[in-house]
């Protein structure tokens, strides 16, 4: 299998009323996934809404936790990255991996506060070998909680990506960030090419691919449309897609990002869950910073997970007794645990 980026072409005369079909991943270039952004804004959430009663439990939102076992120190100089080697006024200092004992008592924590699935990430470039047979261990002891496992750990080599399969991890995340014309004004220390070779190896261990992007680094609605199209060209399609929006972090080349319009995120939501028919949308970065009303129209968007707990590796996040109000207020249902 080999995975290249899709080609970007002039945009083409393709109307919101001529949009192909959910189903038809083939067909989702730049051009036709720009056409949807452009709908009417009512349209396009009872359009995605339609999506996701298909193919979703309607009121059901899945609770996951992220806590990073390895912070600070990674040679790659992305923009928004506050652990980056690079962006040493971030103050984050350089860390050293966690003991699998440590996570699992994080991942028993996470599971008490009603979390199903435990995201593990590390700011790495790449794990080391010397690496391997702790992370194994780390995603034994908690998937034998019942938990959903995930890591982020950087570029893999397949014999990795095929150890952490054995060992039984559900998940491995692995983020395009954005459109390959906009990537390299984000990031200069690793290829789109790398990051495409990265999800093909996992794929081939048999591995669930957890893949996104950030919204509001910039770039223009041309490049989210760009993302998206990305991502449901991606075969398989992920399985779960988080969207995360900008959190400016002081010290960081992109601490002064403007502002992004919040109906333009919950637009990228939408259109995700439209072309992405059969992934978890989720919810990710940025909604500490969002009012109720924004997430409830995330939620009609197609968004149908959350990160649960005060941080996402080292920014903040919404309080889990603010979230679990939200979602009783909203009649929204945690989805049951798959592991």
């Amino acid at each position: 299998m080999s995975l290249s980026p899709i080609a970007f072409h002039g945009r083409a005369a393709v109307s919101p009323v001529s949009t192909p079909s959910a189903d038809d991943a083939s067909v989702w270039n730049t051009a036709a996934v720009e056409a949807l952004y452009g709908l009417p804004f009512l349209d396009l959430l009872y359009r995605a809404q339609t999506v996701h009663r298909q193919r979703h439990a309607p009121n059901e939102v899945q609770l996951s936790s992220l806590l990073s076992i390895k912070t600070g120190g990674c040679p790659e100089d992305c923009g928004y990255c506050s652990q980056s080697s690079s962006h040493k006024e971030a103050g984050v200092p350089a860390g050293k991996l966690m003991s699998s004992a440590a996570v699992l008592e994080a991942a028993r924590a996470a599971k008490a506060q009603g979390a199903t699935r435990f995201c593990m990430g590390a700011a790495w470039r790449n794990p080391k070998e010397r690496n391997m047979d702790e992370l194994t261990t780390m995603v034994r002891d908690v998937r034998a909680l019942g938990l959903e496992t995930c890591m982020t750990l950087g570029m893999l080599e397949a014999a990795q990506a095929r150890s952490l399969k054995e060992a039984g991890l559900d998940f491995y995340n692995h983020n395009l960030d954005t459109a390959p014309d906009f990537y390299g004004q984000v990031i200069s220390t690793r290829t789109y090419q790398d990051r495409l070779d990265t999800l093909r190896k996992v794929q081939e261990a048999g591995l669930n691919v957890c893949c996104g992007g950030i919204i509001g680094m910039g770039e223009t609605r041309r490049q989210r449309a760009g993302l998206i199209a990305q991502l449901a060209s991606l075969s398989p399609q992920p399985e779960s897609v988080p969207i995360n929006h900008l959190v400016p972090i002081k010290g960081t080349p992109l601490e002064g990002a403007p502002p992004l319009d919040e109906f333009e995120f919950v637009r990228t939501v939408a259109v995700a869950r439209i072309t992405l028919p059969g992934a978890v949308i989720r919810l990710s970065a940025g909604r500490e910073s969002m009012s109720d009303a924004t997430q409830a129209l995330c939620f009609a968007a197609g968004a149908n997970s959350i990160f649960l707990g005060s941080k996402l590796l080292t920014t903040p996040n919404a309080p889990v007794s603010a979230d679990l109000d939200l979602l009783t207020r909203l009649g929204l249902q945690p989805a049951p645990a798959q592991a």
